[in-house]
């Protein structure tokens, strides 16, 4: 019978498990940085009524930075009766290029005055039921892009502690503050330039993908309140962000009849007016053609692109909007109107 050797280890100098190593806390950070625990929490939750000088702050955040230390954000919410996460849901539809830089600015100017932002995917939700998740997370602030929830919806985060509530849309909640964007004047202005410039058969862009109708439904009625009292007409016309889509569109545009289009953006304008070029129209000879957003690419096509300017509210005044809300939660929820629109002419129209 063959034999096998087995080594087997000798338990006492087998190496134990270490054990996991205890969080640091803010007696650690003090006891490094030489100042007492108080001045540890002053530095690091930002409190701005106590003078601290600028080497111990730095004392301070050096110290949390070696041990690893960050504070509680439970233990922080409950020594402030409310936390500092501001919510935003993920907006329903894409996010182009000015909006997104209207985000990033926004939360920049939050985290200056020591907020959190979360971003909240809400796919499936939708007005009250939204905001029953939303309360789940009890944020002090929640800021809504598009459509919000109902006055129902409002009232609930309220009770589970948001002290603001900010709606980015057409139309004021009841209980919310509302910063009222009406695209309807962005698809007049760009209308009643093409009118002014001599055009009269004009079709406006409407997009084909979901979400979208939140802004192009306005911007077309606003267009057709343009041509009203006018001998001009508009033509809606569909249109998916693809270049077969938009291919297949300048195939039949001479079927048409159109001399002039409001391309809904920029985005869909370039992709308008390359199609339109590749099917032999010429812009602005036989179609005029104008966008809307002002992004940097439409001034380097050829002829460079008209466009519509947008305003989006400062991401500071919204941020500060906020926080005095946060500080002052009875307060009579503000309305403001904050979407300019500026036509800028140029080559393409």
């Amino acid at each position: 019978m063959p034999y096998v050797m087995v080594q087997i280890p000798n338990p006492s100098s087998a190496p134990e498990p270490s054990a996991p190593r205890s969080a640091p806390t803010s007696a650690d950070v003090a006891r490094l940085a030489g100042v007492s625990r108080a001045t540890v929490s002053y530095v690091l939750n930002n409190a701005g009524a106590v003078r601290i000088s600028e080497p111990t702050r730095r004392r301070v955040h050096d110290a949390a930075r070696e041990l690893g230390y960050v504070p509680h954000a439970a233990a922080r919410s409950l020594r402030a009766g409310h936390s500092r996460t501001v919510l935003m849901p993920a907006p329903s539809f894409p996010a182009g290029p000015l909006y997104s830089g209207f985000l990033s600015e926004l939360q920049w100017a939050l985290g200056r005055l020591d907020y959190t932002v979360v971003q909240y995917g809400s796919v499936g939700l939708h007005g009250d039921e939204a905001a029953r998740a939303w309360a789940e997370l009890r944020p002090v602030a929640v800021l809504v892009p598009g459509r919000g929830p109902g006055p129902r919806g409002v009232e609930i985060l309220k009770r589970s502690g948001a002290r603001a509530v900010v709606t980015l849309g057409p139309e004021a909640v009841e209980g919310a503050h509302a910063l009222l964007m009406d695209h309807a004047v962005v698809g007049h202005r760009a209308v009643r330039h093409l009118v002014e410039r001599g055009r009269r058969r004009i079709g406006v862009v409407v997009p084909a993908e979901d979400g979208l109708e939140f802004f192009s439904a306005p911007r077309l009625a606003g267009a057709r309140d343009a041509v009203r009292g006018t001998d001009a007409t508009v033509t809606e016309l569909p249109l998916a962000h693809e270049e077969r889509a938009a291919a297949r569109l300048a195939d039949r545009w001479d079927s048409l009849g159109l001399d002039a289009v409001f391309a809904y953006n920029d985005e869909y304008a370039m992709l308008l007016m390359r199609a339109l070029q590749d099917a032999g129209v010429r812009v602005p000879g036989n179609t005029a053609l104008i966008g809307a957003d002002d992004l940097m690419l439409g001034r380097l096509l050829r002829p460079r692109l008209s466009t519509v300017h947008l305003e989006l509210p400062s991401g500071r005044d919204l941020a500060a909007l906020v926080d005095r809300a946060v500080h002052d939660p009875g307060a009579a929820p503000e309305r403001r109107e904050v979407l300019g629109a500026t036509v800028v002419h140029r080559e393409s129209s």
